[in-house]
């Protein structure tokens, strides 16, 4: 099965270039996320962390 997939896809022309792009995508989504994560103030952190537990009281 593997290798009637391999043959297949092998045979349509410009193929190679949806790997990268699925990469290029990943690595900038990826490197975006940690960005805001590494940037939150503390502050922001406390309040994301007791969302769980507000019962809706601001």
């Amino acid at each position: 099965m593997l290798k009637y997939i391999k043959n297949h896809m092998q045979s349509i022309e410009g193929i190679e270039i949806y790997p990268m792009i699925s990469l290029i995508i990943f690595t900038a989504f990826f490197g975006i996320v940690l960005w805001k994560v590494l940037s939150l103030k503390k502050s922001e952190v406390d309040i994301l962390k007791n969302t769980p537990f507000d019962e809706g009281n601001d």
